[in-house]
């Protein structure tokens, strides 16, 4: 279920000193460490709801940098929200259409790219508009690195279906599939859920998978 628009959601997520929310993170393509001071890792998650997924992750990794990415002010408010009082300093939260994202980050800048439970766009039509689409696959090849990851989570078997023949056709390698995560969970023992994952893991599987790069031979 998609959130609802919220009232100056721009407004609110540009509150002064806001340490997490970055306004335009066109400007730091290229140079994102430097934003961060440092030169750690960087991993992203696009579509990163309400924050519980990365700022777990933010919290249990310090020596990596991350950043959320939201398609919408509304939703990535939420995500402030919950780690506004927190003091991360490697997380930044940005708006950015994850269509156009080697516009934001340049070549093999990010290490590990994740995807929990992105919209399914289950009509054929709307295939495109998948996280796992060729049009999205591509666009992460251009800011990966060489041994960079993309890990992949989804409670929706139609998106994991189109998603292995996708990602397989398109230059990457899978591996580390799962069918059922949660009885898995002894070879998975480092998975961080997210708010939805908490929600429907009881109700049905969720499936995973892990992503790279194929060597050019």
């Amino acid at each position: 279920m998609r959130l609802r628009k919220v009232k100056n959601a721009k407004e609110r997520l540009e509150i002064d000193n806001n340490p997490f929310y970055i306004p335009e993170p066109e400007k730091y393509k290229g140079s994102w460490n430097e934003l961060f001071k440092n030169n750690n890792p960087i991993h992203i998650e696009i579509g990163c709801g309400k924050g519980q997924f990365i700022s777990t992750l933010a919290k249990l990794n310090p020596d990596i940098n991350y950043i959320a990415i939201e398609k919408f002010d509304s939703v990535l408010l939420r995500c402030l929200e919950k780690v506004i009082d927190s003091e991360l300093n490697n997380l930044k939260l940005c708006v950015m259409d994850a269509a156009m994202i080697s516009n934001y980050f340049a070549e093999s800048e990010v290490k590990r790219i994740y995807l929990n439970f992105s919209d399914p766009w289950p009509k054929k039509h709307h295939a495109k508009r998948r996280l796992t689409s060729p049009l999205f696959l591509e666009q992460y090849k251009k800011i990966i690195d060489t041994k960079g990851e993309i890990f992949f989570k989804t409670d929706n078997r139609g998106l994991f279906e189109y998603s292995l023949e996708s990602i397989s056709n398109n230059g990457y390698s899978i591996s580390n599939i799962s069918l059922d995560l949660h009885k898995d969970l002894e070879k998975y023992p480092d998975n961080i859920t997210t708010e939805f994952e908490d929600k429907w893991s009881k109700l049905g599987p969720i499936y995973r998978l892990e992503a790279r790069l194929k060597e050019v031979e």
